[in-house]
């Protein structure tokens, strides 16, 4: 099994991209909603979240408010990071945990959609391909004012947090542009879907791991078989 990552920047239709994949049969990883369940009350990050940034950044009922907690981390630096380093590590694990379960079930390869990939590069070395989902920077623009309700101030500033959408597509294996209808954006990840349904990678991946499992077994029956002989 091979991973595939999903990146972009905001609004450019990542989830979109990612729904294609799973309607496909295509085993898929969504970041944010591995996030949100990393931060369900009572658990050690929402604690700890809780603990540094106090109750504003929660509703009533316990629920993180992701609004607040964004203008917090965007308007401060310092905080920005302390969040990331609360969740991104729990995340990152969570993520890799699941990519393991999809392993021993048989996919042959998985799409795991990771907004901040380039950013932290933590994940890069997991990834055997990368896709970019692009758009119009005045459709970017659009799209995260009216799903967020910002201004377009506010929505400017969000997306320059963020690497410039250039520098991933230049270091990506895929680029989806989104800036046309469902039907365009499909086309293009069923295109993709055809060409990594074709790799090879799935079996050599999988014979390295059999290989390596098999030494693993027969060193650790070597050593049993020797302390037995010692003993003897």
């Amino acid at each position: 099994m091979f991973i595939v990552g999903l990146t972009g920047g905001l609004a450019t239709g990542k989830s979109t991209v990612l729904s294609i994949f799973r309607d496909n049969g295509v085993a898929v990883i969504d970041a944010d909603e591995v996030a949100r369940q990393v931060l369900e009350p009572g658990t050690k990050a929402w604690k700890e979240l809780r603990n540094y940034f106090g109750e504003e950044v929660l509703y009533s009922d316990g629920r993180v408010n992701r609004l607040k907690l964004g203008e917090l981390i965007f308007n401060d630096i310092e905080k920005r990071r302390k969040l990331n380093a609360i969740t991104h590590p729990k995340i990152q694990t969570a993520m890799m945990k699941m990519a393991v379960k999809y392993f021993f079930s048989g996919h042959k390869y998985i799409v795991m959609e990771v907004p901040l990939l380039f950013e932290t590069g933590k994940m890069l070395n997991f990834m055997h391909k990368i896709i970019t989902v692009v758009c119009e920077d005045y459709q970017q623009l659009e799209r995260l004012c009216k799903r967020s309700d910002f201004t377009e101030k506010v929505a400017m500033k969000r997306i320059n947090c963020q690497m410039p959408l250039e520098q991933k597509v230049a270091n990506s294996h895929f680029v989806i542009d989104n800036s046309g209808d469902f039907a365009n954006t499909r086309r293009q990840t069923e295109s993709i879907i055809r060409l990594l349904r074709r790799s090879k990678f799935s079996w050599y991946f999988r014979a390295i791991f059999l290989i390596t499992l098999m030494a693993c077994l027969f060193g650790v029956t070597h050593l049993y078989v020797s302390l037995i002989q010692n003993k003897t």
